[in-house]
């Protein structure tokens, strides 16, 4: 077992290193994991490029909120059983006594915002320390490279919870990234009548279809899909298509927005919402349950993001990684750190 830990620090927007220290000890309650895969996300481009708001990131940070790992080691009051385990782990730090986390839902926290990878340290790192309250243990034969994909799986498993769907109900996913191909997968197993993804890639599209989904339209195409469809799920955060997924919903039907805006997108018609009666929740980030959800699921094998993954690079390679993602390439899927 080293002594020594390596790890990807973003001192300020644009500016990163690699630092070689002693392998971090887990404190009382928490363990140390060795990182065996950590996807970059766009949220994580946001971070190197100082695109995201302030209130949620803290400089320096060591980034790295999708990942899998070993538990190596477990500090006080921590059962020993646990190291060799594969797991995964939340990264909301939720204060677990405040009346959100009381109540189940731990990713609307109000004891302050604090999460793996943006205000603690993460996993683009040889080690990673978290609560061991956290985690969500794998098993023993766990894919980790796919399991590194299961933070953004339970947000969609959030999301699904949130949308309730029902055997044989017509079901749109608009975008067809990394969110939409799980958001795929997860729908698929409720049976519905109809599931149709949105987006303007073609061979994105087509994967789409492998996944499970009845139908790939481009946004022009679903123009005519108008007021169809019982569920729709938006994962694309792109400036129009929380507007775009409500008019795809039937009247009464439910809208569930998980894409990340920014500011200057296209605001849903009031006027709409109000005369078609729709139902429309966002998801931020995944609660508990959520995370159960899709653990549960990429271990029955409903749920596999290893097609997903379409590059794998070492820690040395952060620079050449984190430029790929949001570069605007459709043959890139997902990116991972392997350290």
């Amino acid at each position: 077992m080293s002594t020594e830990s390596r790890a990807i620090v973003v001192d300020r927007p644009g500016s990163h290193r690699l630092t070689v220290g002693a392998r971090p000890a887990p404190g009382p309650g928490e363990v140390l994991v060795k990182v065996a895969a950590a996807g970059i996300c766009m949220s994580d481009r946001e971070v190197y490029d100082g695109h995201r708001d302030a209130a949620y990131v803290r400089y320096p940070v060591i980034p790295g909120h999708e990942w899998s790992g070993t538990v190596e080691a477990t500090g006080e009051g921590v059962d020993p059983a646990l190291t060799g385990r594969p797991t995964v782990a939340e990264g909301f730090r939720a204060c677990g006594t405040c009346e959100r986390c009381r109540c189940g839902e731990t990713s609307l926290c109000g004891g302050g915002y604090a999460e793996t990878g943006f205000t603690e340290p993460g996993a683009f790192a040889d080690h990673v320390v978290v609560p061991a309250r956290l985690l969500h243990p794998l098993h023993p034969d766990a894919d980790l490279a796919a399991a590194a994909l299961l933070e953004p799986a339970a947000v969609i498993a959030g999301a699904v919870r949130t949308g309730r769907p029902s055997p044989g109900e017509r079901i749109a996913v608009v975008g067809a990234g990394t969110l939409g191909m799980l958001a795929v997968q997860l729908l698929a197993a409720s049976s519905p009548g109809e599931l149709v993804v949105i987006d303007p890639r073609a061979e994105r599209g087509r994967q789409a279809l492998d996944f499970g989904a009845s139908e790939s339209l481009t946004p022009g195409e679903a123009e005519a899909y108008h007021g169809r469809f019982d569920l729709v799920v938006e994962t694309a955060g792109a400036p129009s298509t929380a507007a775009s997924s409500c008019l795809l919903a039937r009247r009464g039907g439910r809208v569930v927005l998980t894409g990340m805006f920014t500011p200057g997108a296209v605001g849903i018609d009031p006027v709409h919402l109000s005369l078609s009666q729709l139902e429309v929740r966002s998801v931020f980030g995944a609660p508990s349950s959520a995370w159960s959800d899709a653990v549960r699921a990429f271990g029955l094998g409903l749920l596999d993001p290893a097609p997903l993954i379409t590059h794998e690079f070492p820690l040395e390679q952060f620079g050449e990684a984190v430029a790929l993602v949001g570069g605007g390439d459709p043959k890139t899927g997902k990116v991972l750190l392997r350290p």
